[in-house]
């Protein structure tokens, strides 16, 4: 069995989160497809580097992310870093021959989203985007029930990702209120995680017809550098400066085969806190599904008497996607976490067989084609076709 060196740049709770995978993953899908070894992490200080190596489990830390590239016995780098930097380290540790995890969404633009893609494929290497969302084991159920026909013919779709951490003009600007560092608001940092889970369900998008809104135009002006997501708040004798991104969007999908679709997605919904939520009808039965309850899926078939057709609840565990690796009972308890691990497990198995990962490269760049759709739609106030992948 093969032990993979990681090398993961930025140190924040993502970090924390791909961290608890590498060294959870081997736990939970014994014998692993490999072991990683955590080597080296990286922050914006030495300071802040050395603590977060001993807090997350690596061997060191540096100031300074080319030193991961130049490290020849690094095999996977990890990017956990605001977007604005992902094209850069991206690109650098692909021509350095490495494999990659990259935190969604791919980029803040679809010139970048493209040159990160080429630069993959150029060099062959295993890449994947931290969707980490679809692994949900009842989303994986949803997806079998699907693929297998138990729904028949997909027809319509309804999706949310709704928050409120960022619903209080105090809550500070964080770099995802910043164009020039996140590239869209709650289109990339929330809406893309439905966009893929959608689009791995019911699948590719083909036009959209979007609403953007930015409900707070000013925030107080961050003075850290940790990104707080609203739990720290700005009083009113704290500098502000512009927010430049949506706080909100809504839109209509037209899918392939017919199917049609909505999405909304906002951090501004006081009451909803993690609500991704999907409902999918097909000609012989629908899925529901909430993921503040994810060890559940919805589910209500046309083949059921009709004394007893409705949604009833079917609780995942060792009878469903990946239950073989995780807690032995249905419903007790599957979390963020847990999902990452999964995410690390087909990662880490993608390498091993050396087969491409998913979602890729490529899906990221198919999504920063939805996105920038989205956006037109937004600006125009009709219908965008989404633009083709340039090989």
């Amino acid at each position: 069995m093969k032990t993979y060196k990681v090398g993961l740049i930025g140190a924040g709770f993502m970090a924390k989160a791909h961290s608890i995978a590498y060294a959870g993953m081997p736990m939970f899908f014994w014998p692993a497809p490999g072991m990683t070894e955590r080597k080296t992490i990286a922050d914006l200080t030495q300071e802040r580097a050395d603590a977060a190596a001993a807090s997350f489990g690596f061997e060191k830390g540096t100031a300074n992310w080319q030193d991961i590239i130049n490290d020849p016995q690094i095999d996977i780098v990890d990017i956990c870093t605001p977007n604005d930097v992902h094209a850069e380290i991206a690109i650098a540790a692909a021509e350095a021959g490495k494999h990659i995890l990259c935190e969604k969404p791919i980029s803040r633009t679809v010139e970048e989203a493209k040159a990160m893609y080429h630069a993959v494929k150029k060099a062959g290497v295993i890449n994947m985007l931290a969707f980490n969302y679809r692994r949900t084991p009842a989303v994986q159920l949803a997806k079998k029930y699907i693929a297998e026909g138990a729904l028949g013919d997909i027809l319509d779709f309804r999706a949310t990702y709704l928050q409120d951490w960022s619903a209080d003009p105090n809550s500070p600007l964080s770099w995802r209120f910043q164009k020039n560092i996140c590239g869209s608001g709650a289109l990339g940092d929330i809406a893309t995680h439905v966009v893929d889970m959608m689009r791995f369900l019911v699948g590719e998008f083909e036009e959209v017809n979007a609403r953007t809104a930015t409900y707070i135009d000013e925030r107080p002006v961050q003075t850290g550098s940790v990104d707080s997501l609203g739990n720290v708040k700005g009083g009113d004798d704290v500098p502000k400066d512009k927010v430049d991104v949506d706080d909100q969007c809504f839109f209509m999908v037209k899918a392939a085969k017919g199917v049609f679709g909505t999405i909304e997605a906002t951090r501004n919904a006081w009451g909803r806190n993690n609500f991704i939520t999907f409902e999918i009808h097909g000609t012989k039965g629908s899925v529901a599904f909430n993921y503040e309850r994810r060890d559940e899926l919805q589910v209500c078939f046309a083949s059921d008497e009709g004394d007893r057709r409705g949604f009833r609840t079917v609780y995942t565990g060792p009878a469903h996607p990946y239950g073989e690796g995780l807690w032995p009972i249905p419903a007790l308890g599957i979390g963020y976490t847990e999902t990452k691990i999964v995410e690390m497990y087909d990662f880490i198995k993608a390498i091993a067989e050396n087969k491409q990962a998913d979602p890729s490269f490529q899906d990221g760049y198919k999504i920063e084609l939805i996105s920038d759709a989205v956006l037109r739609s937004a600006q125009s106030q009709q219908w965008e076709k989404v633009g083709a992948i340039e090989e």
